[in-house]
């Protein structure tokens, strides 16, 4: 048992000796007096109803000892629901009135706000924006609604009704927020919003409305995505694992005009034809814990499906995958029987600080011929950080510089990782290349190898 939870029994134990013993002392007072005073006239049923009540003061005490202080509605920061507490209300909601529909509010600068002022006005600006939420919909006719801190800076109500009657209003509500300040402190809001017509499971909301943010803060281009059911979908993602419905399609990668190497791109097959691409499964395949199993199967349909033995393919793999011990011996055993080579790609987020044992582990593997590429150099500090202290081979660019426009405004950052990559004895990649202009400028940079549109088009590796 942990600490903290040791401290809380022991806390609980306390106040429930505080409130039950006065009791239980009157109970026994009581019977004592009884007892005395009235010892001959006593009939047998009384000691039972004595014994019977003695019992139950003690497990009065035991059950406010275990239970009694173990709900929690509201959040001691903002004073809103409980996460907790939120989600049992809502799915009673959800389930009693059909159409129903669920807000997201996020404060996008609320680790700021922490580092800058510190934790205590940090927990301020929660309060006084749950306190604005509140004010600005009740001026909207919005009241009694539930509202629940769910994590960091992040507010999720529930409305009666569809998503179409409170759009508006949420869209106003954050334009208006541009105003908004506690103090002297600046307050960045963004919003979001789902219904039930996308799902009547909470937790396909929740996780919706925090997807539907992140693509509005992240999109850079505004097409919409045909939204599928969740539960179909994770069905669709689970049953083309199992049954490796891929289509793996190729691009060729090129050095000096001459073809090196292709890249591997993966779609899955769904029973009804419907293909998923790597943007929608990547998300469900993190949340269902499958990210081994997938890359284990797209190693194996390449190594399976691929002919030209003196091609290299590159294949995308997650870093947590490479790291973890079942992947590393199936892998190692595919590879040991083939005679493909391959580079996987690698990019993360988060920085991996044991770096020893990441070597140890890249190096296992180019004893088997694979080579190491980091993706997303130059947009993400990670990326950086693997380049300076992994025995990697290629670093590949982000997309955002495979464009004439903005590889020319940022020449000088691309010139200088190519610089110290070239140093290091890696290789430098960028993909994405669509135009002459972008093409010309890369190869003018010294960038080794070059993919895009402009040089060759997608095929499909077929067995």
């Amino acid at each position: 048992m942990l600490l903290p939870q040791t401290k809380e029994r022991e806390y609980r134990f306390r106040l429930a000796l505080r409130i039950g013993l006065p009791i239980f002392a009157l109970i026994i007072a009581f019977i004592s007096h009884t007892l005395i005073t009235n010892y001959q006239n006593l009939h047998s049923s009384f000691f039972v109803e004595a014994i019977l009540i003695v019992l139950v003061s003690i497990y009065f005490i035991f059950y406010l000892i275990y239970n009694g202080f173990s709900v929690k509605i509201t959040d001691d920061v903002t004073k809103t629901f409980t996460r907790e507490y939120l989600y049992e209300y809502l799915q009673k909601e959800i389930k009693d009135k059909k159409e129903y529909t669920l807000v997201l509010i996020s404060i996008d600068n609320l680790n700021d706000i922490n580092k800058l002022y510190g934790i205590k006005n940090g927990d301020k600006v929660l309060r006084e924006v749950a306190l604005w939420i509140a004010e600005y919909l009740k001026k909207e006719g919005i009241t009694n609604f539930p509202m629940g801190h769910i994590k960091g800076g992040d507010f999720v109500l529930g409305l009666e009704g569809l998503k179409t009657k409170y759009s508006t209003v949420l869209e106003l509500m954050c334009l208006k927020s541009g105003e908004l300040k506690v103090g002297d402190i600046e307050v960045k809001i963004s919003g979001a919003i789902t219904d039930t017509s996308y799902s009547h499971e909470l937790d396909y909301l929740i996780e919706n409305l925090f997807e539907s943010i992140e693509k509005r803060k992240n999109s850079k281009q505004k097409e919409q995505e045909e939204e599928m059911n969740p539960n179909e979908l994770e069905s669709i993602v689970i049953h083309a694992i199992e049954n490796r419905e891929l289509i793996v399609m190729a691009q060729d990668v090129y050095a000096n005009d001459q073809e090196v190497f292709h890249e591997c791109f993966v779609k899955l097959k769904a029973a009804n034809g419907k293909v998923i691409y790597p943007k929608t499964y990547l998300k469900v395949i993190n949340k269902l814990g499958l990210g081994i199993e997938f890359d284990l199967v797209v190693l194996e349909t390449v190594l399976e499906s691929c002919k030209e033995r003196e091609k290299i393919f590159a294949l995308n793999i997650l870093p947590t995958s490479l790291r973890n011990e079942k992947f590393l011996s199936r892998a190692k055993e595919l590879l040991r029987e083939s005679e493909i080579k391959v580079m996987f790609v690698l990019f993360e987020a988060e920085y991996y600080s044991y770096t020893s044992r990441y070597n140890s582990i890249i190096n296992s593997f180019k004893e088997y011929g694979v080579r190491f590429a980091i993706d997303r150099v130059a947009s993400i500090h990670t990326s950086f950080l693997y380049l300076r202290e992994l025995d990697i081979d290629v670093i590949r660019f982000d997309t955002y510089y495979s464009h004439e426009e903005k590889l020319e405004k940022n020449r000088s950052i691309i010139e200088g990782f190519n610089i110290m990559a070239h140093e290091k004895g890696i290789k430098s990649w960028m993909k994405n290349i669509e135009d002459e202009e972008t093409y010309r400028l890369a190869k003018a940079i010294g960038i080794d190898y070059l993919q895009g549109k402009y040089l060759a088009n997608l095929q499909e590796i077929k067995n």
